[in-house]
């Protein structure tokens, strides 16, 4: 049985599905990676971050926000709603995002079963681990910086487009944090 699968934009806290994607995303991410909605919302008017609803045969399953960088697509928060998991509609999301696209995204280190797991369902996908140590600011305080992985889509990031977008995160994305001023996320 076929099934429809759309992504839709969210521009503000009126739009259908905002109050079920806020749930979420709250729910999903660890404290520090979450925005407080103040932070959402400005970011909302930034034309380089996209907040789009997933939506499957009209239903509200999940969320992906992601900026656009340079020629790449920075998924920032890829979230299925709990109702909607085990359907496979994570993998036809990020497979239909990145059809064509350039895109990378952290994940946390593979250091227990669900962290494992979760790089294993990006390499399914065609991501690649990249190497590089990464380490990312807190969007909330207390800031706690915090290592991730940088995966990447459909092939390796090249050290100097790394570099170029710890410095994007700094420049653009924790704009719309509580940082007053953003440290760098570090690429060695």
């Amino acid at each position: 049985m076929s099934h429809k699968l759309e992504f839709k934009p969210f521009r503000g806290t009126a739009d259908k599905g905002w109050e079920a994607a806020a749930k979420l995303y709250n729910a999903a991410f660890p404290a520090k990676e979450i925005r407080s909605a103040a932070d959402h919302l400005r970011a909302l008017s930034d034309p380089l971050f996209r907040a789009d609803g997933i939506w499957l045969d009209g239903h509200f399953a999940g969320l992906l926000y992601y900026w656009k960088f340079n020629d790449w697509y920075y998924g920032e928060h890829l979230a299925i709603d709990p109702s909607m998991r085990g359907r496979n509609i994570g993998s036809e999301a990020l497979a239909a995002f990145c059809q064509g696209k350039r895109v990378v995204l952290e994940i946390d280190p593979p250091e227990d079963e669900i962290s494992i797991r979760r790089l294993h369902f990006y390499q399914r996908l065609g991501f690649v681990e990249n190497p590089y140590h990464y380490l990312h600011p807190s969007f909330r305080r207390p800031f706690e910086t915090h290592r991730l992985v940088l995966m990447s889509y459909p092939g390796p990031l090249p050290h100097e487009e790394a570099r170029a977008l710890a410095g994007f995160v700094r420049e653009r994305v924790l704009q719309y944090s509580e940082h007053e001023e953003a440290t760098l996320p570090q690429i060695e």
